[in-house]
């Protein structure tokens, strides 16, 4: 179950979740969503998994939600859902309360976030969700400990990294560096790239900007590509202005094509002040590229200081500034990094291995041997 179809980390992983289960044989998959929109729609549809109901929220404490509930407890029990398996902070809440009330046998909760957006009415409201919980699936180490620390059983806390499709960040050989230029509307100089959406605060992307003008001072012919879409764009144009960066700075909006965009990125950075385990981070290293990210979250389990990349204090654009222009001043070394990253990626951080370890999750809740389950899933991306 997921909230939205949007481009966001946790829709494109709980879709990519759907379509590996659907193609492993071993689940019969049905998807549900609070809100029908997106541009992922289109994927979800291409895997003919049936109906998508959508149980639009206007309040967690208003009749709509009670309807909504008797809607999804319905659909849990005509259908024989045996493992229901939310994806975010808002389908968690409905989806659990929904399932307990419908007796679904294995009820899977998500939480991929580790900072302090959430008002204490949220998170009480998602501590009662992870009470309904059989298993609340954390996407890194850093939030298995928080969930520890915020009072949920060591015991119902599965650790699993979120997987990557590395083909999501593979291009053609034949294609040139010019032609991808050209293609992105960016220029022949050298690029260093931000992914993230420019919805929240809590990318920082003000940092990525104040450290964007060091690096120009320092590397003349350095560019900088923020790829994201958001309500923020306008102050953050604004920003790249007054900083004398109105020349060097490309906004690209939502990028369809990143697999080109991170073939020509140099250096690739994330300024969070807050994360799970980003996506963003996986991709940079998938198409081996140097990262430069902030201590947050479980941007140390990814990212292997002076190996993969660089680990930089949130909101020091300093130090973020000085990690990007070793590396634009060193390309062979930066190239090195790039690759091992990407080994590690392929070798820790896989689609497939995500995928075994949610079949394993689900037959151990639904305690029927792996080789003859065929559990019934719900999945409800945020």
């Amino acid at each position: 179950m997921i909230d939205s179809f949007e481009q966001g980390g946790s829709e494109r992983t709980a879709i990519q979740l759907v379509r590996q289960l659907h193609e492993s044989g071993r689940c019969r998959v049905r998807l549900a969503c609070l809100q029908n929109k997106g541009t992922l729609r289109e994927k979800a549809d291409r895997l003919n998994l049936g109906e998508i109901p959508e149980y639009p929220l206007t309040s967690f404490y208003d009749r709509n939600f009670v309807t909504q509930l008797r809607r999804l407890g319905r659909f849990l029990k005509e259908n024989e859902i045996d493992v229901i398996h939310t994806h975010d902070f808002y389908t968690n809440i409905f989806g659990m309360t929904a399932a307990a009330l419908a007796r679904v046998r294995a009820r899977v909760a998500y939480k991929g976030e580790t900072g302090g957006f959430r008002t204490p009415a949220q998170k009480r409201l998602e501590r009662g969700a992870f009470r309904l919980a059989h298993r609340v699936v954390a996407n890194s180490d850093a939030v298995r400990r928080q969930l520890l620390r915020e009072g949920v059983p060591a015991a119902k806390v599965a650790q699993h990294y979120n997987g990557l499709d590395i083909k999501r960040v593979q291009i053609q050989s034949d294609v040139t560096r010019g032609e991808i230029l050209n293609m992105l509307a960016l220029p022949e100089r050298r690029l260093v790239t931000i992914v993230a959406n420019l919805q929240h605060p809590v990318k920082d992307h003000p940092t990525f900007l104040q450290a964007a003008a060091r690096v120009r001072a320092a590397v003349p012919d350095a560019a900088f590509v923020i790829a994201g879409e958001g309500k923020l764009m306008a102050d953050l144009r604004e920003l790249a202005a007054q900083l004398g960066l109105k020349d060097d700075v490309f906004f690209i909006g939502r990028c369809e094509k990143v697999a080109e965009l991170l073939s020509v990125s140099d250096v690739c950075a994330l300024s969070s002040t807050a994360e799970g385990f980003s996506n963003a981070i996986l991709e940079y290293m998938a198409a081996a590229r140097p990262a430069v990210v902030t201590d947050v979250g479980g941007a140390r389990e990814a990212v292997t200081e002076g190996e993969t990349g660089y680990i930089v204090p949130a909101g020091d654009y300093v130090q973020m500034a000085a990690r990007m222009i070793e590396l634009l001043r060193d390309p062979k070394r930066a190239r090195s990094m790039g690759e091992r990253g990407r080994i590690l990626v392929e070798a820790k951080f896989s689609c497939e291995q995500h995928l075994h370890k949610t079949l394993e999750l689900y037959d151990e809740l639904t305690v029927r041997p792996a080789a003859t389950a065929q559990p019934d899933v719900a999945l409800m991306p945020r």
